[in-house]
Formats: structure tokens, C-alpha cells, sequence
């Protein structure tokens, strides 16, 4: 049996589930919300938001490609190159990447997640 697909018409509308305060902000208070709609072992996919602030980002175990869908700011990776993040923006982050987000205007954004190993 093929499993079953997830639709919405606007994600921008879409209600999200408060995660809380990132844990860790250099600036700000910013907090997070997500829609988890597809997970398996293997990969995750979904709508994450977050109000300003600035916070350092890991991708530990997994790689993310993302579309920025509302918002501004800016990503910096540790070498000091900077993507404004906008609408429309398609950002890939490799496996052990670490920068930091810097977030002016609350950003949301789909994403999918590819992990190294399987999840539990």
C-alpha cells in the first residue's frame, strides 16, 4: 500500500505547532514553530518558522535543501559568507554545517531533511 500524501493549498496559512524559544540566542527571543508533514527513517519534511532574533544553526547527522517562504535576514556560515534569506530563496545546507541565523523579520520556510544515518 502507497503511503498517503500531504496537501495544503496555502503554507502560508498553514497552522504550526510551537516548539518554543530556540534554545541558545545570541539576540532576541526568537521562537520556533514546525509542521512535520512527512518523517521516516530516512528524511523529514515540513514548514518551520521563527520571529527575529539570531541563534547558531547545526546540521549534525543531516543535510537540509529549503525555500524561504515569508521573511527576511540573513545566514551566515562559519567562514563569514552571507544569503539573505527573502522569499523565493532556495538554500542547501550540507552534512556538518554550522553558521548562524540572523533573523529580522519572522521567516518561514519548507524544508526537507535528508538524515546520514536512519532515525529511530
Amino acid at each position: 500500500m502507497a503511503p498517503n500524501a500531504s496537501s495544503f493549498n496555502n503554507p502560508l496559512s498553514l497552522t504550526l505547532d510551537v516548539i518554543g524559544p530556540k534554545p541558545g540566542a545570541t539576540r532576541g527571543e526568537p521562537v520556533e514553530s514546525v509542521k512535520v508533514l512527512h518523517e521516516d527513517p530516512h528524511s523529514q519534511a515540513g514548514i518551520w518558522e521563527c520571529t527575529p532574533g539570531a541563534f547558531v544553526g547545526r546540521r549534525d547527522g543531516y543535510r537540509e535543501v529549503f525555500t524561504v517562504l515569508a521573511g527576511a535576514g540573513v545566514l551566515r556560515d562559519e567562514d563569514g559568507a552571507e544569503t539573505l534569506l527573502a522569499p523565493g530563496v532556495v538554500i542547501a545546507t550540507p552534512e556538518n554545517w554550522v553558521g548562524e541565523w540572523d533573523i529580522t523579520e519572522t521567516v518561514r520556510k519548507a524544508y526537507v531533511i535528508a538524515y546520514t544515518e536512519p532515525q529511530s
